[in-house]
């Protein structure tokens, strides 16, 4: 199979290399924070209705972005230490994977997460409160997936690509792919890992996608580690190249790196809106932490590749770059550090506030309008809920 199988718009946007599925990693910030040209790939951020952004300023975002998604991550942590949460998914080191897809997406896009993408959450304006209360067990996921555009949390592992690929074909048949309207065409953005690569209902998603040529982008992030399975017990060839023989590009990006996350996630977004398909991209990363807070990594892995990781850190490779070309100062440093103090005080006390659910919450949402047998099972459940506060058994 070769990049004329896909057409003059694979080798265009990404590139025989990649379209032949080369080793190629795309990269545009090197772990030592120095700017790197790709031939395929610039880092050209633009805003929901195609104009450019001033690059720098964008960059200067994306930091503080990761940085208060750190914060996240590391009191969500804290607070499941000391019992306030029942479980907790970390993220430590994919806040550049997160960060730079969640920002590529346009506020008409639609986005599927697992049950990790806390900064993706965050770029889609959802309250981090919100995050917590479903891990402390309060609530099933209490924001508006239609609001933001960023669907629930998906418990069942790979379940929400096949969500995604569903949506996509909804896209195209409600007319919004393809119009040649920045503020109309809209894509799908469907998270998963590289352990939910091995499940059948992704692959399902796949042939779906492939098939209907649907407007979906698969972004994976390979951390390396499905709980305590390493990335070799789960395929023979780099996850990217499985996209060829589902029949649509795929691409392997520099998780750690932002920019290239970015760039890379922006060019298959437009891609799938302008009605050219689906399109694999890998986020090569490390998980840094746990695989939840149930989890002991000591048990599985080697210190020194965790080591070596941490000479990746994608924040403080912006840092570096931010500090060495004079696109910060200390008191920008300053200020995003005082903001993710506050974020971390806010998140501790608005956490142990969270109410407990009311019984009758279970009905709630489950349907767009209540339906007439819903309504008698919430009738039933309340007359025998009101048995036992009369003392009625």
């Amino acid at each position: 199979m070769t990049p004329a199988d896909f057409g003059p718009d694979l080798v265009e946007v990404f590139g025989p290399s990649q379209a032949d599925g080369g080793p190629e990693l795309i990269q545009l910030l090197s772990p030592e924070g120095q700017r790197v040209e790709h031939p395929e790939f610039a880092f050209e951020p633009r805003d929901a209705a195609g104009n450019l952004l001033d690059p720098d300023e964008t960059i200067r975002g994306f930091y503080r972005d990761m940085v208060l998604t750190r914060r996240i991550d590391t009191e969500a942590t804290a607070l499941q230490r000391h019992g306030e949460l029942g479980l907790w998914a970390q993220l430590l080191g994919q806040e550049a994977a997160q960060i730079g897809a969640g920002r590529a997406l346009r506020p008409q896009d639609f986005a599927f997460p697992t049950y990790r993408e806390h900064g993706v959450a965050w770029c889609r304006g959802v309250d981090p409160l919100r995050l917590l209360s479903l891990f402390r067990g309060v609530d099933h996921g209490s924001w508006d997936p239609a609001a933001h555009n960023f669907g629930l949390y998906t418990i069942v592992i790979g379940a929400q690509t096949l969500h995604a690929a569903g949506y996509a074909m909804g896209m195209q048949r409600d007319g919004v792919v393809g119009t040649g309207d920045a503020q109309r065409d809209a894509a799908v953005l469907a998270h998963f890992g590289d352990g939910a690569s091995s499940q059948g209902d992704v692959n399902e998603s796949f042939i779906f996608a492939a098939s209907y040529n649907a407007p979906v982008v698969f972004f994976c992030q390979n951390n390396q580690w499905a709980i305590s399975e390493p990335i070799e017990r789960q395929t023979r060839i780099p996850l990217y190249q499985r996209a060829l023989g589902f029949g649509f590009p795929g691409v392997r990006v520099d998780g750690n790196d932002v920019l290239a996350t970015y760039a890379v996630t922006t060019a298959a977004l437009q891609r799938a809106r302008e009605g050219q398909g689906p399109t694999f991209v890998e986020a090569y990363t490390y998980r840094m932490g746990a695989h939840t807070t149930t989890d002991d990594p000591t048990r599985y892995r080697l210190s020194d590749d965790l080591e070596r990781w941490k000479l990746k850190d994608p924040i403080a490779r912006v840092k570096v770059y931010l500090s060495r070309n004079g696109l910060a100062d200390d008191a920008f440093f300053d200020a995003v550090q005082a903001e993710a103090d506050e974020l971390g005080h806010q998140l501790r006390e608005g956490c142990k506030s969270l109410p407990n659910p009311v019984p009758t919450a279970i009905f709630d949402n489950v349907y767009a309008e209540e339906t007439a047998e819903l309504a008698q099972q919430r009738a039933a459940f309340e007359e025998y809920h009101a048995g036992f506060e009369q003392g009625v058994s």
